[in-house]
């Protein structure tokens, strides 16, 4: 890091200029989109009919989208890179739950879903726990054989995963209050609050009481990041391009909910494949940070990111949307159906069994990929 930032004080300010410009390219990419969008692309979202022209549409959404949740990330995770572990990862964790909040909030303003909520919290949560656990446990074994984190932080993560996702996810199934896979507005706001408190309650483990249990090794070390040149930029300068960022992401995805929720209508799809088109887009800035330091042999910080990002996204983000649709006057459905809350109690258990002994392996990851591949095939019906 020191070497890094001595070389980058005897940088030309033509040299720091060029690199500006380098890493930022895509910001006059997604504000041009977004200007696009402000005068003739808004009638071109609304008169496009064909599914090929929709596909189209939404592709080139999704990627702009992309692109500008990937800058966000990647500012956060600059930021991260000053603090230690788990500071940073708790930078990069809240950073995309926050763009995880909006997404549903913009694709719920065009379409009403009641279990759009539901939807895109089950796929994150698959995503994360099978997706991005398997391919970094499988990577990571492949490489050194064996792997190693700290079993107490996993417990920690599981503690607070398993009975706040239970909760939100599974009981409304049995409720009695109301009619169907819903709480009543008693019950919604103890799950809330629940949630919140099993959370802010976990981040003081994390942040101040038992720091150690999350990190392995050094407690000090930030977490095998790769240190790029422009982390040498005054952290002010990393705040200010995130938010300018966050301008086009928020709109965009606006425009995105449009042609898709269209498109699902004209396909005839099943309506969670919407839910699944946010999670892939919020999930794969950490799946890219989570398999790289996998990949690196830095377990700890992929399990951190992967299980971080779960207990931030039923903690913070249910809350969050339960608040939203009382004030836009709507009804959610949180309560899996049959098939996936079987598949949800099952990736659990196999959790407790794959975070059980400090050590990992290519056949932990295996099985969470195939319970992975189960969820696809749910989602296709």
């Amino acid at each position: 890091m020191s070497t890094i930032v001595e070389t980058s004080e005897i940088m030309s300010p033509r040299t720091r200029l060029a690199i500006a410009v380098r890493e930022e390219w895509f910001l006059p990419v997604g504000i041009a989109t977004g200007v696009v969008f402000l005068g003739p692309g808004r009638e071109l979202t609304g008169g496009i009919a064909s599914p090929t022209g929709l596909t189209l549409l939404s592709l080139w959404l999704f990627a702009m989208v992309l692109g500008c949740c990937l800058s966000v990330v990647r500012h956060a995770d600059h930021l991260a890179i000053r603090l230690p572990e788990p500071y940073g990862t708790l930078i990069l964790t809240l950073a995309v739950t926050t763009i995880e909040v909006m997404s549903m909030t913009a694709m719920m303003s065009h379409g009403h879903n009641p279990a759009l909520v539901r939807d895109t919290i089950f796929a994150v949560v698959m995503i994360l726990l099978n997706g991005l656990v398997g391919a970094s446990l499988l990577l990571g074994a492949w490489r050194h054989v064996e792997q190693q984190y700290n079993l107490q932080g996993a417990n920690a993560y599981l503690g607070v995963i398993i009975p706040v996702t239970v909760l939100c996810l599974v009981l409304p199934n049995f409720t009695l209050a109301t009619a169907g896979p819903t709480l009543s507005p008693v019950q919604e706001v103890f799950v809330a609050a629940a949630s919140v408190g099993l959370y802010l309650s976990f981040l003081a483990v994390q942040t101040i009481r038992h720091r150690s249990y999350f990190v392995l090794g050094d407690p000090n070390e930030i977490g095998g990041h790769e240190t790029p040149a422009c982390t040498s930029r005054h952290p002010a300068v990393h705040v200010v391009l995130l938010a300018v960022y966050m301008v086009p992401l928020v709109y965009l995805a606006e425009q995105l909910g449009r042609p898709v929720n269209v498109l699902l209508d004209a396909l005839q799809a099943p309506p969670a494949i919407g839910g699944a088109v946010i999670a892939f887009l919020v999930a794969t800035p950490e799946a890219v940070s989570a398999v790289r330091a996998a990949a690196a042999n830095r377990l700890q910080r992929s399990m951190n990111i992967s299980l971080g990002s779960v207990i931030s996204t039923i903690g913070l983000t249910i809350p969050a949307m339960i608040a939203i649709s009382w004030l836009r006057g709507e009804h959610i459905v949180l309560g899996l159906d049959s098939a996936n809350a079987v598949l949800l109690i099952l990736t659990l258990t196999v959790c407790l069994v794959t975070f059980a002994s400090g050590r990992t392996n290519v056949l932990q990851g295996a099985i969470h990929l195939v319970l992975f591949a189960t969820y696809g095939l749910l989602l296709l019906g």
